[in-house]
């Protein structure tokens, strides 16, 4: 459990990093805080994801547990355009970043040490990584570029999506793993250091965001819809669907811990990318990142 505390007072750390530099003038506001956003979404998340992929078990990727986790996922992002559509009409793009940020959770810098020192086996986050990089974010992306309507803003914002830098390395490192074939060491190599520049870019530009409106300050209600859904909801859809595919032990319990994740920083960094949303994606970042602990410690009180 030790490590998992390690995994959030890295997170909490780099934040305030980002929080105190842009207090400093360090990191500055608007365009020069999003560059490290779009170095990220361009580059290093991109060489992070390939580089995690290429290197991972493909036998995994038929386990129920991912599709019990993809089910709750799909299922999460709908009910949030629901309740959007019933109390607090937002535009398609916008809507979308609140959909994503309850459901789209943290597999890499919280999932791997939540699921090796917790669940006791991390064989479930790079299936579920892929789940969420080949097949959610073109949807995302797709969602969050999408301006006004017609056959061709659609087809445009697919292929936006289905193009983006994180797709196309997910699909590559699938390919490369599933062939076997081992990326030689002075090729894999720099694309892990690259790989290592993501998170903490990502995360200091989400401590220089919090720099002026705080939490909950704007879009209170889209942003506790949010994380509502992602800490209850989703696990208990993951309850459900898990239950009625036979799932029991600790794959249903392997499910639940992954579904309680919090929301990715890769949502912040997309809706900052397309500039759209990004107030509902930080501030539930935040929230859920806080209590996401409590709520896996209640389910590994009740299932573990």
């Amino acid at each position: 459990m030790l490590d998992v505390l390690t995994g959030f007072a890295i997170i909490f750390a780099v934040i305030g990093v980002g929080f105190l530099l842009a207090q400093k003038g360090v990191i500055g506001k608007g365009e020069a805080r999003l560059q490290l956003n779009r170095i990220a979404f361009w580059a290093a998340t991109p060489a992070l994801i390939f580089s995690s992929v290429a290197t991972s078990d493909t036998s995994a990727f038929a386990s129920p547990v991912v599709g019990v986790i993809a089910i709750a996922s799909v299922a999460t992002m709908a009910i949030y355009w629901g309740l959007s559509a019933l109390f607090f009409r937002r535009s398609v793009a916008e809507t979308m970043a609140g959909a994503a940020s309850s459901s789209y959770y943290n597999s890499v810098n919280i999932g791997l040490p939540i699921a090796t020192y917790v669940i006791g086996d991390a064989t479930y986050v790079i299936p579920a990584l892929v789940l969420q990089m080949a097949v959610l974010s073109p949807i995302i992306i797709a969602g969050l570029n999408a301006e006004g309507g017609g056959l061709r803003s659609i087809g445009s914002s697919f292929i936006a999506g289905l193009t983006a830098p994180v797709v196309l390395a997910a699909f590559a490192g699938f390919a490369v793993s599933a062939s076997g074939w081992q990326v030689p060491e002075p090729v894999m190599a720099p694309l892990e250091i690259l790989g290592g520049a993501s998170i903490p870019m990502i995360l200091m530009s989400f401590g220089a965001s919090l720099k002026g409106d705080g939490v909950l300050s704007q879009e209170r209600l889209p942003t506790l819809t949010a994380t509502t859904l992602k800490l209850v909801a989703m696990p208990a859809l993951a309850l459900l669907v898990g239950t009625a595919m036979g799932l029991n032990g600790t794959q249903l319990y392997a499910a639940l811990i992954l579904s309680a994740l919090p929301t990715a920083q890769n949502v912040y960094n997309y809706t900052a990318t397309y500039r759209v949303g990004e107030t509902v994606a930080r501030d539930t970042v935040f929230l859920t990142t806080f209590l996401s602990l409590p709520a896996m410690l209640v389910i590994a009180a009740l299932f573990g």
